[in-house]
């Protein structure tokens, strides 16, 4: 695949949130300090405890936030979809990386070097509190995931990430929710903290019940209402 051509760039960062209050003209500056980086499925982008001097915006594909759980199991954090800027916490404070990056499929990132974003954000603090919004935001998130081990069992932490991954990738077909993003069942163990064996003994018992569905990758919901239930909410 070619590398993007500035004009590109630039129509590609007008799309990102953060950068929609910027003129043609700063999101074509932007674009001429940026460079374009690929990964291939599975590999890592930067680990934590990694020197952060890049921030990166996500062009397209998929990448995970994991961090290191009990006895060194991986605990995904959360996932990042196109769109979304990462690694500008490190970036900002220069301290070592939070967390690890992984692609989970082929992805393509706009980099940032601390050299040139930083100036561009004093010029610009508009964009300096939407990243930091963006950055309180994603510690809400994972405050949350983090309670939900803590205080409830695992059929309900199941339920609250099956309807999380419902809201970002539900689609529907054919009376369920298909989730348009391939996951592992050791993907789903660490994103609720537990082990593969565990989300597959309970993956078995909902698709008896004809609550969800596992297969090839790819989760089906097939009954939210009984997910809700168990997740003590309401969409």
């Amino acid at each position: 695949m070619a590398p993007l051509v500035v004009l590109d760039k630039q129509k590609a960062l007008a799309r990102v949130p953060i950068f929609t209050q910027l003129s043609e003209a700063e999101i074509g500056g932007l674009a001429e300090i940026t460079a374009t980086k690929r990964l291939k499925s599975r590999e890592v982008l930067f680990r934590k405890g990694d020197e952060g001097s890049q921030a990166y915006v996500i062009l397209s594909g998929r990448l995970k936030v994991t961090a290191a759980g009990e006895e060194g199991k991986e605990t995904v954090l959360r996932i990042m979809d196109p769109g979304e800027v990462l690694g500008e916490m490190a970036l900002l404070d220069g301290e070592p990386r939070s967390a690890t990056l992984t692609a989970l499929e082929r992805v393509e990132l706009l980099v940032l070097q601390r050299r040139d974003l930083l100036p561009f954000l004093e010029k610009h603090p508009k964009i300096a509190v939407k990243l930091l919004q963006s950055i309180s935001a994603r510690l809400r998130s994972i405050s949350a995931t983090l309670e939900d081990r803590v205080f409830l069992n695992l059929p309900n932490r199941l339920a609250r990430k099956l309807l999380a991954l419902h809201d970002n990738y539900g689609k529907r077909e054919d009376g369920a929710v298909r989730i348009d993003l391939k996951v592992s069942q050791g993907d789903l163990g660490e994103m609720v903290g537990t082990s593969r064996e565990s989300i597959n003994k309970q993956l078995r018992t909902w698709t008896d019940e004809k609550v969800a569905v596992h297969e090839k990758g790819y989760i089906t919901l097939l009954d939210l209402d009984k997910l809700e239930e168990l997740a003590g909410y309401m969409l």
